[in-house]
């Protein structure tokens, strides 16, 4: 479920899915594009802060939906992530506990996050037989580094907040993240929003026509790569576990 609050000049998404890490349904994704794009088109609102429940940011997309025959063209994840490289209103996203798959790759779209000391980011695309999402294979080797991409994307392994932030995803780590993000938001508010607006749209456009080609053409690859066998003998194993520990 998404649960959508404001306050003030300031829209606040939550991820509330506690039971599943906050784990992206093809509906959640939409609400939450929904949402963006709401608040996009609303000159009163300063901010919007993106954050996750029950300790989680989260785990990234239900992997039961990729069971399910699913068209690049028509999904909720792709047209999220559209959305969120396309808003010129300012978005905080605010990370506790696990942030997995797109859980990460969003945040490269976000103008500023924060994350608690003990977050971990991971990116497990490659050992479940898929390829990087959310224009990650672009923006990750720009905003980290060719080394740091590799190990991050090729290598899927786990990573904490303090390399994030040598990273460069995170703007700061911080005891509570999403108080920090609402600091942040009450100090846009305080700005002339259309000043903000508009120096947002001066810092993006020059890349988004290429973010938005990257999108599509890593999402033809990737739903390509749900059909493959290494993908589903992954997600085979991956429900086993799951069946087997409940």
């Amino acid at each position: 479920m998404i649960r959508i609050e404001r306050q003030g000049a300031v829209l606040e998404i939550l991820i509330d899915r506690p039971e599943r890490r906050n784990a992206l349904t093809d509906a959640m994704y939409r609400d939450i594009e929904r949402a963006l794009r709401e608040a996009d088109a609303d000159p009163a609102c300063a901010a919007v802060i993106l954050h996750g429940a029950g300790g989680h940011f989260t785990a990234g997309n239900d992997l039961a939906e990729f069971q399910m025959p699913q068209d690049s063209r028509d999904v909720g994840s792709i047209a999220f992530l559209h959305a969120l490289a396309s808003v010129n209103v300012p978005v905080i996203a605010a990370v506790r506990g696990q942030a997995v798959g797109v859980g990460v790759t969003l945040l490269l779209h976000c103008d500023f996050v924060y994350a608690a000391a003990d977050a971990v980011f991971r990116l497990p695309f490659v050992s479940l037989g898929l390829c990087p999402e959310g224009a990650s294979s672009l923006l990750l080797p720009r905003i980290a580094g060719d080394r740091r991409a590799a190990r991050w994307l090729l290598g899927a392994e786990p990573f904490g907040a303090e390399e994030a932030l040598a990273g460069q995803l995170l703007t700061g780590v911080a005891d509570d993240p999403l108080a920090s993000a609402r600091a942040c938001a009450r100090s846009l508010a305080a700005q002339p929003a259309p000043a903000v607006r508009a120096s947002k749209r001066l810092l993006r456009e020059p890349g988004r026509a290429e973010v938005h080609q990257v999108l599509d053409a890593e999402a033809a690859v990737f739903f390509e790569r749900l059909k493959s066998p290494e993908a589903q003998a992954a997600f085979q194993q991956f429900f086993y576990r799951k069946a087997t520990s409940s």
